[in-house]
């Protein structure tokens, strides 16, 4: 959605039927003729939904769809165009889309095309690229905290998306859902899981907030206008907003925020900028939080085991898909480990009541 880095050739069997689309887009007033040149790649980053950057007319539009092979659930991409189409008018930060379709007849699955946002989308490769500073990364964790506290104040009554989710029971449902996905697509074996799986259970909140979460918000899934890092243009990555409780949200992000101190195999299996020198640690992330938000942070330590838990669910899905066959990046091919690491690191959390110095 931003820097070309981070585009390449269309993955061999993920390719769009260009001529299905433009017919498509033509019919939807995106382009003026059916005969135009397309040009297509496909965005690197992400692990789930595919992504493509159309170029046409002088024009360039972006392409959300499933994965191959995939399960409905978690893919709904009328439930995320819906979402985007409700916040555009009310929130800076939300992408405008143009159309949804369902019809599978056209690439194969459901997909929309959104508008395509310029500007600098923070990846770990890129920041080393970038030799992003210790002061800079002072400025885009800040900025990047705001933009968190600001999506988490929201009046989702106001955008028309009361209907979006059921935040009363959302934290049990979650931890009993989540568990069960996990024993669905196991491969190894991997005795955390179920250990981390009981505390959760018997270690949830009770009480919380009820606003829109994004469950995916980290450095990659937000654009910054430019260099500068004082503005994010838009937040990316959409599938899994829903209502809930505000501090599931955090602690899925504390999840991906490996830091300098964490040990080399953390900083491996969850490769994030975040582990540059003058990014904040988890603490100070928290308290960064609470401090522009003035919400009470309790159960820090359930959130944290909470988002490392889900974290490894979705790696271990993925894995899943890739080691029968239904998928064949090779980024995909370590992702059963990335899996057992969170699960190993929850356990660790809750050991010691922490969420920093696990190791």
């Amino acid at each position: 959605m931003s820097s070309e880095k981070n585009l390449k050739e269309v993955r061999e069997g993920e390719e769009l039927n260009q001529g299905k689309l433009k017919t498509f887009m033509l019919q939807h007033s995106l382009i003026t003729q059916e005969n135009s040149e397309m040009t297509v790649k496909q965005f690197t980053n992400g692990y789930s939904n595919l992504t493509y950057l159309l170029q046409i007319e002088s024009k360039e539009y972006v392409l959300r769809r499933p994965p191959f092979s995939a399960p409905k659930r978690g893919h709904d991409m009328g439930r995320e165009f819906k979402v985007l189409q409700h916040l555009n008018p009310v929130y800076d930060k939300s992408p405008k889309v143009f159309v949804f379709n369902e019809d599978p007849k056209i690439i194969g699955a459901p997909f929309y095309i959104m508008e395509k946002v310029d500007g600098e989308i923070l990846t770990a490769k890129s920041a080393l690229d970038k030799q992003v500073s210790p002061e800079e990364f002072k400025t885009i964790s800040d900025t990047w905290v705001a933009a968190f506290v600001e999506f988490h104040n929201i009046d989702y009554k106001a955008a028309g998306l009361s209907e979006l989710g059921r935040p009363e029971g959302y934290v049990e449902r979650q931890v009993h859902n989540w568990g069960k996905q996990y024993l669905a697509a196991a491969t190894d074996e991997v005795p955390a899981a179920q250990k981390v799986m009981t505390w959760m259970s018997e270690n949830q909140p009770r009480k919380y907030d009820h606003t829109l979460i994004h469950n995916d918000f980290k450095y990659d899934n937000v654009v910054f206008k430019d260099e500068r890092w004082k503005t994010i243009s838009a937040i990316l990555d959409w599938e899994m907003c829903t209502l809930g409780d505000p501090m599931m949200d955090l602690g899925t992000s504390l999840g991906y925020w490996t830091t300098a101190g964490d040990p080399e195999f953390m900083k491996q299996g969850l490769p994030s900028s975040t582990i540059m020198k003058g990014n904040p640690s988890r603490t100070e992330i928290v308290q960064q939080y609470a401090l522009k938000s003035a919400r009470n942070i309790d159960n820090l330590t359930f959130y944290y085991v909470y988002g490392l838990f889900k974290i490894a669910v979705i790696a271990q899905q993925i894995y899943y898909r890739y080691k029968n066959g239904h998928t064949s990046d090779p980024k995909f091919a370590n992702l059963n480990k990335a899996s057992a690491l969170c699960c190993n690191t929850a356990w660790q959390a809750i050991q010691k009541n922490q969420i920093d110095n696990l190791y």
